[in-house]
């Protein structure tokens, strides 16, 4: 897979769950460390995510939000 985007995470598949159109992959990318995503539960069927499979998270930096509490 070759993308442009440089974030690119390799890891597991820790737990999925679907909602009514869109589901949560988590996806363990170092011990103890867990990236969560929400996408579309025909993407989740698509992709073959299940809990043990192999996934690269790909994060596009124009899309992540940080907030601190004050």
């Amino acid at each position: 897979m070759k993308l442009s985007a440089r974030n690119q995470f390799p890891g597991k598949v820790v737990e999925v769950t679907e909602g009514a159109v869109n589901g949560i992959v988590k996806i363990e990318i170092a011990p103890g460390l867990v990236i969560s995503s929400s996408i579309t539960n025909a993407a989740i069927e698509e992709l073959g995510l299940k809990v043990g499979a192999e996934a690269v998270a790909v994060i596009k930096a124009s899309n992540v939000i940080v907030g601190v509490e004050d």
